[in-house]
This record gives structure tokens, sequence and C-alpha cells, in this order.
């Protein structure tokens, strides 16, 4: 994603959140309030006629399993499919994931990232998401493109998975899917409670009907909302298990931090959880800096890296395994970095199993 492009998008992420509050911008505010209706009306169109059959659904030889959410903006999307894909993968299956592959400059084109073994495109290329999930989960085949039928459909071609992890798929109706999961954000389960443009709704809540099953993340200790209790749900948290060194495997605990400075960096939807979630476990973070989410790392933000790094006198600096993935090779300017793992836990996961265990 270009500078350019990410500044606009955390303006209007701004903008919607009620941060900017100058005439122009309640202006703009207003026009894009006024632009939901139209947005809401077509939404609801699409899904009808996909409903209907007017639109056509295409399924493929092997079942798929869809995760997404309603919302823009990160509900743990990429955890929730690595820990399925894990499930899979330790049954004995073989598992390939479809994304579209936003972010990368491959965007737009149906390519093959990992074949399970070896990978086959750039995190530039494959976009950070897909390519993190080729990474770090041994044995994933991975293919991206903006048509996941399409892109299933070289999988079953050139792959032969048993089973399909549909990524970010909700509104992907023109894929079937045997199994759809719906993520919900415990804190903020609806955003702003607007549509897209002026809120983070893709759209409207009476949607989630179309799921099978509810997976509220982000959880704390308190109670999960009480919404849509007609579908199956489960809760789930954010767990930082501890830090990898970039270009090992090797996981090691927080406390090899105890008594440094240390300094961390993020360019995803919510930068301020990852960082709230290391002091949390035991991190004391001397200062942080937020980059828009899907941000490359060029010249310019590697700089501003090297500057806060050397203003701060971090010895250590700890980012996300998304983020790290776009950084491979550029150890040596920014100095000891490590990237923090974060895996879902499920304060009780039978139901899910039971579910998943259908399609063994």
């Amino acid at each position: 994603m270009s500078a350019a492009v990410a500044n606009v998008e955390l303006y209007f992420r701004e903008l919607i959140e009620g941060k900017r509050q100058s005439v122009r911008d309640r202006l703009v505010l207003a026009l894009l309030v006024a632009a939901t209706f139209p947005y809401g009306l077509i939404m609801r169109f699409r899904a009808c006629l996909y409903a209907f059959g007017l639109l056509r659904s295409y399924r493929l030889s092997k079942p798929v399993v869809s995760v997404g959410n309603l919302t823009v903006g990160g509900t743990g999307k990429t955890p929730s499919v690595a820990w399925i894909a894990r499930f899979f993968l330790q049954q004995g299956k073989r598992v390939a994931v479809l994304s579209r592959g936003y972010g990368g400059t491959s965007h737009g084109t149906t390519k093959i990232v990992s074949d399970g073994k070896d990978i086959f495109l750039s995190a530039s290329e494959a976009g950070d998401e897909p390519y993190m999930l080729a990474a770090t989960v041994p044995g994933l085949m991975v293919v991206i493109g903006p048509d996941r039928y399409r892109a299933g459909r070289l999988a079953e071609e050139k792959l032969n998975p048993d089973i399909f992890i549909l990524d970010d798929g909700f509104q992907h109706q023109r894929l079937r899917r045997d199994f759809d999961i719906l993520l919900m954000d415990c804190t903020r389960p609806y955003g702003n409670g607007r549509l897209l443009p002026a809120g983070m709704l893709r759209e409207n809540p009476s949607a989630a009907k179309r799921a099978d099953m509810v997976i509220y993340t982000r959880c704390g200790n308190g109670s999960a909302p009480t919404l849509h209790s007609d579908l199956a749900s489960c809760r789930a948290g954010h767990g930082l298990t501890g830090i990898v060194a970039f270009g090992e495997n090797e996981l090691q605990p927080f406390n090899v931090l105890e008594g440094s400075r240390v300094m961390a960096f993020a360019g995803i939807a919510d930068p301020a959880s990852f960082f709230d979630a290391l002091e949390e476990a035991g991190v004391r973070l001397i200062t942080t800096l937020a980059f828009p989410d899907h941000a490359t790392y060029g010249d310019e933000e590697l700089a501003a890296l090297v500057r806060l790094r050397d203003a701060s006198r971090s010895q250590y600096l700890l980012t996300t395994e998304k983020d790290a993935v776009k950084l491979v090779g550029m150890q040596e300017k920014l100095g000891e970095t490590f990237a923090v793992r974060l895996e879902m836990r499920f304060e009780d996961d039978t139901q899910l199993r039971a579910y998943l265990q259908k399609f063994l």
C-alpha cells in the first residue's frame, strides 16, 4: 500500500471514529453519512440476489469453511484462520487458504503463494496476511485472487487440497461455503454502528443470520455481548505467547526482555490493542510507533523507526508477525528486532471443534 493511500485510509478512520472535529471534517462526515443509505440498499439488494439465486454461487469439489466479519478492520481473522488451519493440519488434512491478497502487488491476479512446502511470492507480492499464514503455519497452502472460486479451482488443479478455508469470506457469496463463521469484536461488535463509508460496517447487522456460528473475539474478563443468540457461539481472546527473532522459529518468553529498554511498533488496524497487550504481558515499553494498516516499510518508515529507536535509546524493537514478514532483510538497519507471536485462546472450543470435526 502506498503512503498516499495509507494516509487517506488513516484520515477516514480518524474521521469516522470522531477524532477529527473541524468544520470541514464534520461536513465530510455528513456527506459520508448520506452515502450510507444507497450503500446499504445496494448491499441488501446484492444479498437478496444471491439468496434467490439470481446471482450464482459456485461450489468447489471439497468442503469450504469461511471466516469473515461484518466490519472492516481487525477482528482477529488471521489468527482465527491460522487456528482452524492448524486444527485440520493436525488431523492430517491438506489445507488451502483462499485469500484476496489485499495490499500485495499481485492483487487482482490469481496466484499460488505457497504449496505447503515452498513460498513462491514475497510479502509485498502476496500481501502481508497471506504471506504470514504461509510463513508461520507449516504445511499450509495459500492461494490469492479477487475471485476466490477461481483461486479455489487453481488450488484443485495444482495442489489437491482436502479442505478450503475462505479468508475474509463473509461477503464473498460467489463461493459457496459449507460452514460460515462470523467474527465479532467483543468490545465493538458493530464499530461505530454506521455502514460504510461513514462507519465500519460492511453490511447491516441483520446479515449475521447467514452465519452458522459466531466467534466473539478480543474478549476480556467481561461477558460477551448478547447478540444473535439464535446462533452457535464461543468466546476467544488474543494471547501473546512470546517473541521470535527474525529468521528463526524458537519461541522465547517475554522475561528475556526484563530490565531492557523496549520499543514497539505496528502497522495493523488496531495498534493500540497490540501495545496494551504487550504491557499486560509484562513488557515495559519505553515508546511506541503506529503505522497505517498494511503499511509498506520503505526508506521513510525505516528512518522514522531508527530515529525513534535512537532518541528513546531502545535496545530491542518488538512488532507483530504481520509486520515482521515485510521487514525480512532489514534487521541490520533496525537492530535487535523480534516478532511477537499471537494465538487465539478460546474459553471453550468444544462446540467449534465439534462443527469442524464434521469435515474430517
